[in-house]
Order: C-alpha cells, then sequence, then structure tokens
C-alpha cells in the first residue's frame, strides 16, 4: 500500500476523531446548557440595602445599619458613568453575547502569572457572579462554565440595559459602598445623578481594586491616576468622548473618609431602644441591615440635646460618677418618648438609665394611689385620712413614719399630695385596698411583675415598687391625657417595599376625666406650694412629684404640662446614699432643678395651655390657722394647715437610730411668724427600717420612707444643717 492511500487514511481517522470530538463537545455544551437554569434567587448580600434611621422630623438621620447600598434605577445614572463603567470593564458590552471567551482565556493566563490586566470578563459574567445565587468567587473550571452558562442565557433573556443597572448596584465600590449611589456619596458626598464626568471616571477606575484605590496616597495615587486616564482614554476609543473633550478632563478631588460610626452622646442608647423596638414588631436585625427601611423615631434631636444639656448644666462637675441620672419625656397625647438622657457614656455603659435602670418609685408613686382613691368612687378631695406618725399596720410592725417624725392629725387627699404624708398615704391604700392601688398603677403602665412583688405591702402606696424613668413619665402622661394610657413607643414609622407602617395608638381609658383632673389639681399644689417648688415654671401650668426613697438611694421628679410629662430620677447601683456636692439628694432639689431647666426648653415658644377644672376647689382656709405654702398667688386652695400636734394616742418615741434635734428655723413664705417644721438629724428616717412585704427593685433595700423637703419660694431647696 502506497504512502498516499496510508496518508488518506489518517486523515479520515484524523476527522473522525474531530467530528466524534467536536459532536461530544457540542453533546456535552447542550447538556450543560440544559442543566445550568438561570437561578431563581439572587444572592443574601447582592441587592441588600442597608436601613436608614431618622429622627422624628423624617428627614435629620441618625444612623445607618447595615450593608451601605441605595438602589437606583438606570435612568437615574449619568451617561458619563455608564460610558464609563463600559470603558473600564467591557467596551463590547452592547455588541458581545454576554461572554469573552479570550477574556475569559486572559482570565486564566492573569491568576497563572500573577499579573493584573484588563477585566478577564465581561460585565454581564461579573453581574451573574455577583447577582445569583449559587455562584461564588472561588476559580474553578465547573463554577467557570456555569458562570458561562447563565451568562449566556441572561444575555439571551434579558436587556443589556437591565444587566447594566443590576450590576451598577451590585458592584463594590470601596469606602463600604455598594452600588453607585452609595460609591457617589462615599467618594464626593454627592447624588449620582450629579458626578461629572472626571467623577464618573474616577468611580469606574476603582472597580478594578477597590480597597487601593479607596484612599489612595503615594504610589497608590499614581497608580489610580494612571488607571482613571486609561478610562478616559477608552471612552474616546468606544466614541462616548471626543478627544477635545477628554484633553480638558482633570483629575477629581475626593473628599475625605467617612469616619466608621461610632455612636456619641446619646446615639448608643437611642439606637438600642429603636433596635429593640423593631425585633418587637417583626423586623429581625436581618431585615434592617438588609431590607432598606426607613425608620422615623419619634426621638426630637433638639429636646434629646436639651435632655443632656439640663443634667449637664444642673449637676456640678464633681458629681460622683457612681451616681446615675436618668430623664425620659413622653409626649402624653401620642406616648411617643421625644426625648431621654441614658447616661454620661455609652461607651462606658451601655445600660441606660432612662429605659433599663429601674428603681423605687418613691412618692412619685402616690399619684397612683390617690387615682385608685378617686376611681373606687368613696373618696373625694376633700376626703380626710389619717396623717400622724408613726404608723402601724401588721405588715409594718416598727412602724410607718412621716418625715421627720411629724402628725399632722387628720388630712384631706389635697394636702396630703401636698405635703407627702406618708401615713395619709398607708392609711388611704388600707382603705381603698392595696389590690386596687396596683391595679391602678398597671392601667398607668406600670407592668404587673414590678408590682406584684410588693402587693401586699402598706407601704406600697409609699414607692416601694421600682420603675424606669419611661414608665413613670408615661405614667403620668395618662393624667395630662385626661385618663387616657398610651404605650410609650420610640417609633414613628417604618416604611419598606411594601409600604409605610405608621406607629398610632389611640389609647385605653385608663382613669376617668375628672379623676385625671383631680390628680392633676392635688400635683398643681405640690409645684406651687408643696415639697416640687423647685421644679415651678412660671410662664404656665405644672403638676409633679417629688419622690426619695428610704436612706436616699433614689431620688425623683415627675411632672408634666399638658403637653408634655417627664420623668427625672438619680441613683445609685450599689443603693448607698445619693449624695451629690457633699449632700444627700431628695426629689425637690437636683432631680427637680433638672426637669425645670429640660421643661423650660422644651415649652419654650410652645403655647400656654391650661389643665381641666377639678372636681372640687374654692375651700377657705380654717380660721385658726394658715397654709404655710400658699400659692404664688396667695390661693389657699383650701389646703387647711393643721400643726403638728401629738398623736391622740400618746407619742410614739423615736427611734434611737433618728433622734431627732431640731435644726434652725427656716422661712418658707414671707411671713414672720411661719416656719418649717423642725427635722430630725437625718431628713428623713434615720436609719429606720419599714418591712414592706418585698424587695424593691433595683433602686432600693426594701422599705421606703418619703424624705422629701419643701423648697423656698425661689425654687432652691431649703438648706438644712444636720445637727452634730
Amino acid at each position: 500500500m502506497g504512502k498516499g492511500s496510508r496518508g488518506k487514511r489518517l486523515l479520515r481517522a484524523g476527522l473522525v476523531v474531530l467530528g466524534v470530538g467536536f459532536v461530544a463537545a457540542l453533546g456535552l455544551f447542550a447538556m450543560a446548557w440544559a442543566m445550568t437554569p438561570i437561578p431563581d434567587s439572587t444572592q443574601d448580600g447582592a441587592t441588600a440595602q442597608g436601613s436608614v434611621i431618622y429622627y422624628r422630623d423624617g428627614k435629620t438621620v441618625l444612623a445607618k445599619q447595615g450593608v451601605n447600598r441605595r438602589t437606583v434605577s438606570l435612568e437615574k445614572v449619568p451617561e458619563s458613568l455608564r460610558n464609563a463603567v463600559i470603558a473600564a470593564e467591557n467596551r463590547s458590552f452592547y455588541t458581545d453575547s454576554g461572554v469573552s471567551l479570550r477574556g475569559t482565556a486572559r482570565a486564566v493566563w492573569s491568576t497563572v502569572t500573577g499579573k493584573q490586566l484588563q477585566g478577564g470578563s465581561t460585565i454581564t459574567q461579573q453581574m451573574v457572579r455577583n447577582y445569583y445565587s449559587g455562584l461564588s468567587q472561588e476559580r474553578s473550571a465547573v463554577r467557570k462554565l456555569k458562570e458561562i452558562m447563565i451568562s449566556l442565557k441572561v444575555d439571551r433573556s434579558q436587556s443589556k440595559d437591565w444587566v447594566l443597572e443590576q450590576y451598577l448596584n451590585t458592584i463594590y465600590f470601596g469606602r463600604g459602598a455598594h452600588g453607585v449611589q452609595a460609591a457617589a456619596d462615599a467618594y464626593f458626598r454627592k447624588d449620582v445623578s450629579k458626578l461629572t464626568l472626571a467623577e464618573s471616571a474616577y468611580l469606574a477606575s476603582v472597580i478594578q481594586q477597590p480597597t487601593r484605590f479607596a484612599e489612595p496616597k503615594g504610589a497608590d495615587l499614581d497608580a489610580v491616576r494612571a488607571r482613571w486616564q486609561w478610562v478616559i482614554d477608552g471612552m474616546v476609543q468606544t466614541g462616548a468622548l471626543s478627544a477635545d473633550e477628554a484633553a480638558e478632563v482633570r483629575f477629581p478631588k475626593l473628599k475625605e473618609p467617612r469616619e466608621v460610626f461610632t455612636p456619641k452622646g446619646q446615639e448608643g442608647y437611642m439606637l438600642d431602644q429603636v433596635m429593640t423596638e423593631l425585633a418587637q414588631m417583626g423586623y429581625t436585625r436581618e431585615i434592617v441591615n438588609q431590607g432598606g427601611l426607613k425608620i422615623v423615631t419619634t426621638f426630637d434631636r433638639k429636646l434629646m440635646a436639651a435632655a443632656e444639656q439640663a443634667v449637664d448644666s444642673v449637676l456640678p462637675e464633681d458629681a460622683p460618677k457612681k451616681v446615675r441620672t436618668g430623664l425620659a419625656a413622653v409626649a402624653p397625647d401620642t406616648g411617643e418618648v421625644l426625648a431621654f438622657y441614658g447616661g454620661r457614656s455609652y461607651a462606658a455603659n451601655k445600660y441606660d438609665n432612662a429605659f433599663s435602670a429601674k428603681v423605687q418609685a418613691g412618692s412619685t408613686f402616690k399619684a397612683y394611689a390617690l387615682a385608685a382613691a378617686l376611681e373606687d368612687g368613696r373618696f373625694t378631695l376633700d376626703t380626710r385620712v389619717e396623717g400622724n406618725s408613726p404608723m402601724r399596720v401588721a405588715s409594718a410592725p416598727k412602724g410607718i413614719p412621716n418625715s421627720g417624725g411629724v402628725s399632722y392629725g387628720q388630712v384631706n387627699l389635697i394636702k396630703a399630695m401636698r405635703h407627702s404624708v406618708n401615713t395619709a398615704f398607708v392609711d388611704l391604700g388600707q382603705q381603698v385596698g392595696l389590690d386596687r392601688v396596683a391595679r391602678a398603677a398597671e392601667s398607668a403602665g406600670i407592668p404587673a411583675a414590678q408590682l406584684t412583688p410588693h402587693q401586699g405591702a402598706a407601704t406600697l402606696p409609699l414607692g416601694v415598687a421600682s420603675v424606669s424613668a419611661v414608665q413613670n413619665a408615661s405614667g403620668y402622661a395618662t393624667f395630662a391625657a385626661e385618663g387616657v394610657y398610651r404605650k410609650p413607643h420610640v417609633i414613628r414609622s417604618v416604611k419598606d417595599a411594601d409600604g409605610t407602617d405608621k406607629m398610632t395608638d389611640k389609647g385605653v381609658q385608663a382613669f376617668s376625666k375628672q379623676t385625671a383632673a383631680d390628680v392633676t389639681y392635688t400635683l398643681t399644689k405640690v409645684v406651687n406650694g408643696g415639697t416640687g417648688t423647685a421644679a415651678r415654671l412660671y410662664d404656665r401650668p405644672a403638676a409633679g412629684k417629688t419622690g426619695t426613697t428610704d436612706k436616699s438611694a433614689a431620688a425623683w421628679f415627675t411632672g408634666y404640662t399638658p403637653q408634655l410629662s417627664v420623668a427625672v430620677n438619680m441613683f445609685r447601683d450599689d443603693n448607698k446614699p445619693v449624695v451629690v456636692g457633699g449632700s444627700v439628694q431628695y426629689g425637690g432639689q437636683y432631680p427637680a432643678q433638672i426637669w425645670r431647666a429640660f421643661m423650660a426648653e422644651a415649652m419654650a415658644g410652645k403655647p400656654v395651655e391650661q389643665f381641666p377644672e377639678p372636681s372640687t376647689r374654692g375651700y377657705s382656709p380654717p380660721p385658726h390657722g394658715y397654709d404655710p405654702f400658699p400659692d404664688q398667688n396667695g390661693d389657699y386652695g383650701g389646703d387647711e394647715y393643721i400643726a403638728p400636734t401629738p398623736d391622740p394616742e400618746p407619742t410614739p418615741v423615736p427611734s434611737p437610730e433618728a433622734t431627732e434635734e431640731p435644726v434652725p428655723e427656716v422661712t418658707v413664705v414671707p411671713t414672720p411668724d411661719v416656719t418649717v417644721i423642725p427635722t430630725p438629724d437625718d431628713p428623713g428616717d434615720g436609719d429606720i427600717e419599714v418591712d414592706d412585704g418585698g424587695n424593691g427593685g433595683g433602686g432600693g433595700n426594701g422599705g421606703n420612707v418619703d424624705t422629701d423637703i419643701p423648697a423656698d419660694r425661689t425654687g432652691r431647696a431649703a438648706e438644712f444643717r444636720v445637727a452634730g
């Protein structure tokens, strides 16, 4: 057989092999095509958008949470940016089939040699790799084949503009920015639609090496300049720019990178409360971080600053760090928490003083006891109760004293509140029923779990149960809202892809309007001439109550105008006395002063609103004496003055631990014959312990004896010098 015949046979054999190989390749391609559908879901982070949290105006940003991406439609992306990205990443984008075999081979070579050349994948391939689930960034033949198959199918099923839009919203640009909208803000503080040609070319340049070019200096700056110029030249090659236009473009000036968000001031406390409430509404942290929510809070930025300023301006600079102060302001008509003060430093202590910390309510709780009595129907403001000291009941065999051991005799409920007569409210609680007192407090928003441990204690009306500043402010807001309780909340609305979820609370009628009006009336007497005159607002009516727990472990002032309810507390985690500037604190001192400082700012420019009329008014002072604490207009309001007298029973001997020694007389009203009742060594109960049948919770040691002291007519706390 000749050489020619042999050659022909080899040729035929070769052609057969090639044919079989080609058919096999087609078969494999067909099989891969059939077995690789376009995924029906996207990667978790591909379209994730972080959420923006706003103050109550819906415009001022409080914080951003999660992935920094804001998706935009292609029509909002300027032509300059589209053309720059195409010049940088895939100059044949609008004419290719979605896959570049040459580019893929180049990418393989880049991987082998370690040299970075022009991108190895088309824009379609990059989009597919970053967008669809089931793909990853790993380098393998199987993954690459899958990417090619899906890219080809996407190119056949979707428009080029759709692919480019997904790509521009998906790609990472450095500086924590995902997508062109976030990138425009991160690098130039602009909306993407406002980018210049030079800025567009820069963003296209950083896609290749986003980390290196995020904040370029030295050699990195030289490299990104070269890359930027390469992009500009590429735009000339693609026809997007003329040579003359390109020659006029200058390298842009970058904005400084934003600092990584770290909460400052009260921001950390605010965010904690927002995230907690979102979780209660069903928004998980994952949804917040990736769902692109617009969250409008209830927080008023100016009032938040006013709360912090009120605390900082009133308390001396050398106030002990262990003394903690909380403030909460609630709108009675909505239940919105407009402002609060959570503490000095979120970084140092994330457990805030307004929402989380709960301390004994002290005599601020007496308002709920009064509401329970008035709701009962058997009691009115002129009902008289026992005001002598001490009072012995079964659950407190040692006796419950008044501040200073003073006996007031039979007093009406106005005077009992005005002078914070402990025994009067213990007597009232016994008559009304402690279960009703607890129910009244619960109706005003105090959780039952915080009341139950003390429900059988005679001292329940004196505030042995622990509450937070927000809870107490919300409870008093119920009186300001004519008896309607609205749950306190920190979110006004949440907007997602499905619409806006607005927070509204019509409220529940916890007390009758008349009960609320009567409680308010008694609390205005506390501010106008009782233990809370340091909180008086001279341009408008205010109602409120002081509270000081046993041994001054906590001090309170909670009060309101018709438009705003505010609670201020001071306490220590170790339950030791609250001492500031060398003085033990009472509710009528720093707490009342902080309250007034905040309210003066919060009410500035607001219309003056009046409280509803009480059911009983116009009492006449008895002929034998005058109320030592008249209103500023001389209105005695029927609070008859009864000078301290011995009990009908033999006067009890004070406890040895609380030996009474008079202090110098302090004139409270400019009347020569009216002086403050002498007080013992400790202007309170000394070491008297009261068994309340429960443990008072986070801010007290169980018992509570109100130690509120009056303030002078200027609103300053009356000074008492402790004998010895």
